[in-house]
């Protein structure tokens, strides 16, 4: 069983300057991806896609390769990660390396354990074509509010009078990596197929990273994790 993690890591990020390389408590954020994938044993190499030649010594520093710079078209804006996935593996398969599942994890994922990434290949041995991380919306999301014209009302007015654990519990995408087995992924081109599994995480294993108070708040989710763990 071969395994490929995919480390994506453009130089160009905008709403933090330089993110992907920031120092988040004492090393570049992007380490801590790193050290996740290669503690976890899962893979035959672990690679980091850049076009970034700082960010690839970097990464190079930390244990993972960077056999090739990652193309002008796939690092702006509007590149999606699918397509960075399949220039990677494009790429591989052009060298003659051909790998039965990859893993896309993404370098700003801090919170992320070994035994998450671990839990989840288990979840995709099972037949999922994609497994990915999901976290529940901390309030329901059945009894939302929209505004309009300074007024405020229910989204769903059938809830209003539901009491919350009543309602069913909603998830969302936690945003830190994505197994697939790359048969599927060639045929679909999606991260999140028809047929995708699912490792539950908790509030504290997970942070949105896109400005400087979630960045200080994903330094406290770490510090409280390691402090509770010790």
């Amino acid at each position: 069983m071969s395994n490929l993690a995919i480390i994506p890591a453009r130089g160009g990020s905008k709403r933090i300057p330089r993110k992907n390389i920031k120092e988040f408590l004492g090393k570049p954020i992007i380490a801590y991806s790193i050290e996740a994938a290669l503690k976890s044993d899962l893979f035959d190499e672990v690679m980091v896609s850049t076009d970034d030649r700082e960010i690839a010594v970097i990464a190079q520093s930390y244990g993972a390769s960077v056999p090739f710079l990652r193309s002008s078209s796939n690092a702006d804006d509007h590149a999606t990660t699918a397509e960075v996935v399949a220039e990677v593996l494009e790429r591989y398969d052009k060298e003659g390396k051909n790998f039965e599942n990859a893993c896309c994890i993404y370098p700003c994922s801090p919170l992320l354990q070994k035994q998450t990434l671990q839990k989840a290949y288990k979840t995709l041995q099972k037949g999922f074509e994609t497994v990915f991380p999901i976290v529940s919306f901390a309030y329901p999301v059945q009894r939302a509010l929209k505004t309009k014209d300074e007024k405020v009302f229910w989204s769903n007015p059938e809830n209003a009078l539901v009491r919350s654990q009543d309602l069913e519990t909603c998830y969302h995408d936690s945003g830190q990596f994505y197994w697939l087995k790359v048969s599927s992924f060639r045929k679909e081109g999606k991260l999140i197929a028809e047929n995708s599994g699912f490792v539950a995480l908790s509030d504290m294993e997970a942070q949105d990273i896109d400005t400087e108070t979630d960045w200080k708040l994903a330094e406290l989710k770490y510090k409280l994790m390691h402090e509770m763990a010790d």
